[in-house]
């Protein structure tokens, strides 16, 4: 069959949907060609893309993913040549850009995934009754910004008005249930545990106005690497796509698998209506990324604004 003849039986409807979809992604994941591929990840429901990589590769590749705790380490990581590709957070991203780091974003991770969670029962009941309270949080992560945000909004100046305490994500549940703090904001599912097992309420999902909007985490790779091996980048772009779309499309593997990280399915349900799995950039996206660097200065976190034009790169999205 000619390119010809194959285009008039796929328009006259002669040629399932399933059957295109097929040949469509034998087309674009390059036959012959098998990749080995390093990925860097954290064990959380909305970073969980990358160990669904090696079923969405072209036959023969292998994926080994690298799991980590926090955006930090798995930059450190990038930059050492120990991983192709990684997760980081968008203002983890913008903080390493802004100091001159050869990262490059590739495709978005996830959005959302935040919340603001206070003692049950006690009394708060909007921002600002956060007066005098200690709050429990990770300085330099999205959820610094969204909890420093929260509070200038809400009229209090986060350096005198509260106590901001460094607690591990892991930790904060527990320092909540004992009393140890007030209030904190991290990322799902520990608000949600929070809320399942009784001891915390949600106050509120503190993402910005539509300026900003819910981007929280991408895929980083190195401009070293676009430039020696672009087809590598790529690859790893593809299954990422089709990973998130899989996953989106069938809740219940994502979430069994996302049970084997030590959550709870009950609580897993929960928090994934606060989750969203993602892999496109748009102009809006970059947009909400360069007002959320805007930010991030205003706020101390960084002394000028990097180079977005060489902080994204769409053309891989773009090629999926």
């Amino acid at each position: 069959m000619n390119r010809r003849q194959f285009l008039a039986l796929s328009l006259s409807g002669l040629i399932s949907p399933a059957i295109l979809s097929l040949i469509n992604t034998e087309s674009s994941a390059q036959p012959g060609k098998s990749f080995d591929l390093r990925a860097g990840t954290w064990k959380t429901a909305q970073t969980i893309t990358p160990y669904f990589y090696e079923q969405f590769l072209p036959k023969g590749s292998s994926v080994k993913v690298f799991p980590f705790t926090n955006p930090g380490d798995q930059k450190t990581a990038l930059l050492a040549g120990s991983l192709d590709i990684t997760g980081t957070t968008i203002v983890h991203a913008i903080h390493a850009a802004a100091k001159g780091e050869p990262i490059v974003i590739v495709c978005s991770l996830c959005d959302k995934c935040s919340a603001l969670v206070v003692k049950k029962e006690a009394g708060i009941q909007k921002p600002a009754d956060l007066r005098g309270k200690k709050i429990g949080y990770v300085p330099g992560t999205m959820h610094d910004v969204l909890l420093r945000e929260t509070l200038i909004k809400a009229g209090l100046d986060p350096a005198r008005d509260v106590t901001l305490l460094r607690i591990d994500f892991f930790d904060m549940g527990q320092a909540l249930a004992q009393g140890n703090i007030d209030a904190f904001l991290s990322g799902e599912p520990y608000p949600t545990q929070a809320v399942v097992q009784g001891y915390g309420e949600i106050l509120a999902y503190p993402y910005f106005d539509d300026s900003i909007g819910p981007i929280n985490a991408g895929m980083i790779v190195t401009r070293e690497l676009i430039a020696k091996r672009r087809d590598l980048v790529q690859a790893g772009v593809n299954a990422h796509a089709r990973a998130t779309d899989y996953l989106i499309e069938h809740p219940d593997v994502w979430l069994k698998r996302a049970e084997e990280f030590g959550n709870k399915m009950e609580i897993l349900q929960v928090a994934a209506k606060n989750m969203a799995l993602v892999w496109k950039l748009d102009e809006s996206y970059i947009r909400r990324a360069k007002a959320l660097g805007q930010r991030m200065q205003a706020l101390g976190m960084i002394d000028r604004q990097p180079d977005y034009d060489k902080l994204f790169d769409r053309s891989f999205v773009q090629q999926v």
